[in-house]
């Protein structure tokens, strides 16, 4: 359960999937929701779990021709969290996890981009999740597939560095690292 909503803030970070290289120059300037995805893994118990956000809103500003210039913002809504069953979901939205009361969003905000070369970039920004920031770098791939951008990235969060799953859950429960996994979709503008 609150590995799952580690995940989902390692999915925050997901909002730097905003970017897009290119061989040829080409712009991308908006995320479609309908066809991106942000997942999260985690252990508990010693099983691995799974989860998903199923409400977030990406930009993007990314010119294949000018990546340095890149500049992508995703926020990420806690309460749409889909972490395996109605207990989880209502647990990861209570005060020791997300607390969705006072913070309903997580948010990542890219700061600068490095362009490594064969369509691999390193996104640098700063992720807020609980009224905590953190700049956090997330390795990217972009795939381009019949004028749509496909931006792959991951992320290994510490939920332990948001104060999230406090009290009962900080010990070894729920795992403290939480895998997000990122796949935005964007049109060529």
């Amino acid at each position: 359960m609150s590995p799952r909503s580690l995940r989902t803030t390692a999915l925050a970070v997901t909002f730097t999937l905003g970017f897009f290289p290119g061989a040829d120059a080409v712009e991308y300037t908006h995320v479609n929701p309908a066809a991106s995805t942000i997942s999260f893994t985690y252990h508990q118990m010693g099983s691995k779990v799974y989860g998903t956000f199923g409400k977030f809103v990406g930009t993007l500003g990314f010119d294949t021709e000018h990546p340095e210039a890149a500049q992508a913002k995703l926020t990420i809504y806690l309460d749409s969290i889909d972490a395996g069953s109605e207990d989880a979901n209502t647990e990861l939205q209570k005060p020791a996890w997300f607390d969705t009361t006072a913070y309903p969003v997580a948010t990542f905000e890219s700061t600068r981009i490095k362009d490594l070369g064969n369509n691999r970039y390193q996104i640098i920004g700063n992720l807020t999740l609980r009224g905590l920031t953190r700049e956090v770098t997330v390795p990217m791939l972009l795939k381009s597939e019949r004028s749509i951008g496909i931006f792959d990235a991951e992320l290994v969060l510490k939920r332990s560095d948001f104060n999230v799953g406090a009290g009962e859950w900080s010990d070894s429960l729920v795992s403290n690292d939480i895998d997000i996994q990122f796949r935005m979709v964007a049109p060529e503008h």
